[in-house]
């Protein structure tokens, strides 16, 4: 039986389906996923490439006024004749939402795809998506190897990091303007690398903080990895969070101890590389203990 035909408008759906040997299924993506080489069938409504607080601003005007955050190409969508579309229905920011692709194929009277929609906010619920994904693509035994496989690398992290003496405090800023830390899974995989969290709740959405927090929770690490930012763009829009007069106060800030990592590619996509984010975190909170390659190439110290 020949593989369905895919469409992935969710960049972690896409890491799924090329890590369960689907790739040449694909045959289109979201402006946001890794394959170039496919036609992408989503745009934002607003320039991506600004500093955080105006890409705040317009995302804010825009759902002020009802509209959907991303526009989706609903003909050439069609054109493509997919069996199968991902897509997600946790944020609405963050990707096309089943509500929008819903509308986008509506009226397809014949040959009307599977939309496979990903909600997970915890690891158990992310793997449930990946074997959820694995099997509508007709491969469910991959999936469940799949995640036996990342299940296993997870747990070995998490026992060498319960042997490190201590777990210093970490931040994880999930944006910069406004201020936010990092929820749902981040919390959980700061834990497993050996780490104490001091923001969001694991499954819980990420939450806004202010900048007296960072001074009352005495960080020794700040992790700043703004969603869909690379290390670039983190690295200019730094002036906004270390232009206050008490960053300089901060444990983390004297010690040396700030770290910009690629948010675009790890940390914010829920789903295989979710074991290459917690590598990238052991590496962050206890360096003399983890080296898995992934520093000055993932993640940077931030030299002010």
């Amino acid at each position: 039986m020949a593989p369905p035909r895919i469409v992935s408008l969710l960049p972690s759906a896409t890491e799924t389906v090329v890590a369960l040997g689907l790739a040449d299924a694909l045959v289109g993506r979201s402006h946001e996923c890794d394959l170039p080489s496919l036609p992408a069938l989503t745009a934002p409504r607003f320039p991506a490439d600004r500093p955080s607080a105006e890409i705040d601003r317009d995302v804010r005007a825009i759902v002020e006024q009802g509209l959907a955050v991303y526009r989706v190409d609903a003909e050439a969508l069609r054109a493509l004749r997919p069996d199968v579309i991902l897509t997600q229905d946790q944020c609405e920011v963050c990707s096309l939402s089943t509500a929008q692709l819903d509308a986008a194929v509506a009226d397809w009277v014949e040959g009307r795809p599977l939309v496979v929609s990903a909600h997970g906010a915890t690891l158990a619920e992310v793997w449930q998506d990946i074997r959820h994904v694995a099997e509508a693509l007709g491969v469910a035994e991959r999936g469940a190897d799949l995640v036996a496989a990342l299940e296993g690398r997870v747990a070995a992290i998490a026992e060498r990091a319960r042997a490190q003496p201590r777990r210093p405090r970490l931040a994880a800023i999930e944006w910069i303007e406004p201020l936010m830390g990092s929820g749902n899974w981040m919390p959980e995989l700061i834990a497993l690398a050996g780490g104490a969290s001091l923001f969001g709740g694991i499954g819980q959405p990420s939450p806004r903080i202010d900048r007296e927090a960072l001074m009352r929770e005495a960080p020794e690490v700040i992790l700043v990895s703004p969603c869909g930012f690379t290390i670039a763009q983190s690295r200019a829009d730094m002036p906004a969070l270390a232009g206050w007069s008490g960053w300089s106060g901060l444990g983390a800030v004297a010690a040396g101890r700030v770290c910009l990592a690629d948010g675009n590619r790890f940390f914010h996509r829920p789903g295989p590389s979710l074991a290459d984010s917690l590598e990238i975190l052991a590496e962050i909170t206890h360096p003399d203990a983890f080296d898995f390659g992934h520093r000055d190439r993932d993640w940077v110290r931030w030299d002010g």
